[in-house]
């Protein structure tokens, strides 16, 4: 099977994941991203996505077996060529946020629609495939934690909070954060330092994830946090608001909390630097693996395009994606 990808991001860690999995049971993958700068599509100018149309066009007519169109805001181009049946990911900024129209007017139209989570879902009023981002439970593991604060440069003697995200980023509420940890702060003799980590290389996430005493999240909006679920198979502690998918993810899991009272977020974070309760989210995790998710993605991928993906045998070595020229 050979699937034409459509991205505002062919760097975007998650997806690429997700397609090097896919990779490994025989799906082949092209992938096509919009021109000019962009985070999520937010950034670009309306000329860069009008002269995507006619390159969707026009590389949609060659040998592929399905369109996957990664982002709401670019479901009008995967549906402007005819020739191909669409898949569509919802990543969650894309609902939420002000492409949420163009996303919700394309929905329908879409052959298939896969979201992070039940409650994109519930948004959207209509069926949908639920598939959360699958985390890489070889690259996110457990290692010691003193090893992975040298590894990032962070003091062994300080509490470590991970905050991961750009605090410039309005939509994950870095001054909820920040309040949060400054109120922890005042109750434990140890400073706590509150981590702001992005635009790191993927590859150094897992040493983030080990060398951080827990992961706080404040978004407003979410579908299916990576950040969570990768935290979760490095047995790092998340304490979160109630967003997307995070209770799910969370259920079970402990030490962690979600909740929308600053006061509870506040006192399980105080508890969790205080106590030495092993943390059992890996096992969690492994409900989301990529490898789990990408069988139901292949399950979608048969159903839209009426082809059995033929796996790779053993020996075929999966490279990562290449994007279009």
């Amino acid at each position: 099977m050979h699937v034409l990808t459509l991205t505002t991001n062919a760097d975007a860690p998650f997806m690429n994941e997700q397609m090097r999995a896919l990779e490994r049971r025989g799906v082949s993958f092209s992938t096509l991203s919009v021109s000019g700068e962009g985070d999520g599509g937010n950034s670009r100018s309306p000329i860069d996505y009008l002269r995507y149309f006619p390159e969707v066009i026009a590389e949609a007519g060659n040998d592929y077996d399905l369109v996957h169109a990664h982002y709401g805001l670019i479901a009008p181009m995967a549906l402007a060529q005819l020739r191909k049946p669409v898949v569509l990911s919802l990543w969650g900024s894309d609902l939420y946020g002000p492409v949420g129209p163009v996303s919700r007017a394309c929905a329908p139209l879409c052959d298939e629609l896969v979201v992070m989570s039940e409650e994109m879902q519930s948004t959207l009023g209509r069926p949908c495939e639920v598939i959360p981002d699958g985390v890489d439970l070889e690259k996110f593991q457990p290692k010691p934690q003193a090893e992975a604060r040298r590894a990032v440069g962070w003091d062994e003697d300080d509490y470590q909070i991970l905050f991961p995200y750009l605090p410039e980023r309005d939509v994950k509420n870095y001054p909820r954060a920040r309040r949060i940890v400054n109120a922890v702060n005042g109750r434990l003799e140890r400073p706590v330092r509150l981590q702001a980590v992005h635009g790191v290389d993927h590859d150094t996430v897992p040493d983030y994830m080990n060398a951080a005493d827990a992961l706080l999240l404040t978004s407003r909006s979410e579908g299916s946090p990576n950040s969570v679920k990768e935290a979760l198979a490095c047995n790092t502690p998340v304490v979160s608001v109630d967003v997307g998918d995070v209770s799910e993810r969370l259920a079970g899991v402990s030490p962690s909390l979600v909740s929308d009272d600053d006061s509870d977020l506040i006192d399980e974070l105080v508890s969790i630097l205080e106590s030495d309760i092993e943390p059992n989210g890996r096992e969690a995790a492994r409900e989301v693996s990529v490898e789990r998710t990408a069988d139901q993605m292949i399950d979608v991928y048969e159903r839209v395009s009426g082809t059995r993906v033929s796996e790779s045998s053993p020996d075929d070595v999966a490279r990562a994606p290449e994007p279009l020229d």
